[in-house]
């Protein structure tokens, strides 16, 4: 991962790389406009002037100096020498030395032409007799992934998740050609942006021919990955505890009221998170620091699955037995209610009061915060959500 947030600005085969970077420099100009991404960075290099040595061939071979000699002679008043080494008796390594000009001899191409460089007869010429300094610029590093050409901009978020970030940008996000960002645009505050009304209100758009995304190398794409993968385990989890529930009641309808108090969880842990953020979000350098739904989060929901499916097993079990010995089924669900309250209360607190010291871990916080919410949502629903969809289910049936 490069950073929090990282665009990537592809184009056509025939543009060069001077126009992706360009592409990129819009890009970058839209993310300083954006309230909560910070240190807006890009790949395109500065460029660094460099000075090239032109040997003068005829000169060099009058004084009877080779280009190779004159190469090594350069190379080692500027990168030095370690050939020599140094024993000393309490040392278990030999020291290297290195031998080399200070940097105050070795910057100025006036001072390195002083050099004397050593010819094959033994004689010393000065390095200026021999060439010239010419200065030249390193070329731009160009980047690719995928066999395609890429230019990157990077950013960190403080205060407000990738996700939103991502989402407001490209919300604001024109027609190709059609509008240039203004890096000191007002946007829209944050507080007025809703996910059904996202962006800032700061058009911008691409150059024609290049494109840009961001589900590539940061924080978003790993997000996207995550939260797949743990969706699809959080569905596998649903699977394996409807079969089991097959198996324990032999009936395929009685484990879909036990595990409607699953879906239950989610009515606890969203606005469980909103409201904590209300109570308890503290700032840190002038930016909020919330606390998000992470992957930890997602666990936690994943592992309420089976935490709240006891519960609404419990109430179940005791019902279908009230019923299978005669008693009516009214009375046997308030029954249920009086008799299996105590246990439900009992076993949802303890798992209430285990995460508690879960919340205090900076990583796994989000999974104590998760455990929570849903166990308090899940136990109150389920007192009253399954005996009604029991209700309705066997009330027909009489």
């Amino acid at each position: 991962m490069l950073a929090s947030l990282v665009a990537e600005v592809r184009g056509r085969p025939d543009m060069t790389y001077g126009q992706l970077l360009q592409a990129a420099g819009q890009v970058a100009d839209r993310f300083r406009a954006e309230p909560g991404v910070v240190e807006v960075d890009e790949v395109a290099e500065k460029p660094v002037e460099r000075w090239l040595f032109v040997t003068d061939q005829e000169k060099a071979a009058l004084a009877g100096v080779s280009v190779a000699e004159i190469a090594e002679t350069i190379r080692t008043a500027v990168d030095g020498d370690d050939s020599v080494v140094l024993r000393e008796p309490n040392e278990r390594q030999p020291l290297r030395v290195l031998v080399r000009l200070p940097r105050t001899a070795r910057s100025d191409p006036r001072d390195l032409s002083r050099l004397q460089v050593v010819g094959r007869t033994g004689r010393t010429v000065t390095l200026s007799e021999l060439g010239t300094w010419q200065p030249t610029r390193t070329g731009q590093p160009i980047h690719h992934k995928n066999l395609q050409r890429v230019a990157y901009v990077m950013a960190e978020c403080v205060g407000r998740p990738p996700a939103e970030c991502v989402v407001d940008i490209l919300a604001d996000q024109q027609p190709d050609g059609t509008a240039i960002a203004d890096p000191n645009a007002t946007p829209r505050p944050v507080a007025e942006r809703t996910y059904l009304q996202p962006g800032g209100g700061v058009p911008w758009s691409m150059p024609i021919g290049t494109e840009v995304t961001f589900a590539g190398e940061g924080e978003w794409k790993i997000t996207l990955d995550v939260f797949r993968d743990l969706g699809l385990a959080f569905g596998a989890a649903m699977i394996m505890i409807y079969v089991i529930l097959v198996a324990q009641t032999g009936s395929f309808v009685l484990p879909i009221i036990v595990m409607l108090a699953i879906p239950l969880t989610v009515l606890g842990v969203m606005p469980g998170f909103w409201l904590l953020n209300q109570i308890s979000g503290t700032t840190v350098g002038g930016y909020a620091d919330p606390v998000f739904f992470t992957a930890t989060a997602m666990i936690g929901m994943i592992a309420l699955a089976g935490i709240v499916t006891r519960d609404a097993i419990i109430l179940v079990d005791f019902m279908e037995l009230a019923v299978n010995k005669g008693r009516p089924l009214f009375d046997a669900i308030l029954e249920s209610r009086v008799v299996r309250l105590r246990p439900i209360l009992l076993t949802a607190g303890a798992a209430l009061l285990s995460s508690l010291p879960i919340t205090l871990d900076p990583i796994f916080s989000g999974l104590g915060w998760s455990l929570i919410f849903g166990l308090i949502a899940s136990t109150i629903f389920t007192l009253f959500v399954i005996p009604a969809t029991y209700w309705l289910l066997k009330a027909g049936k009489e």
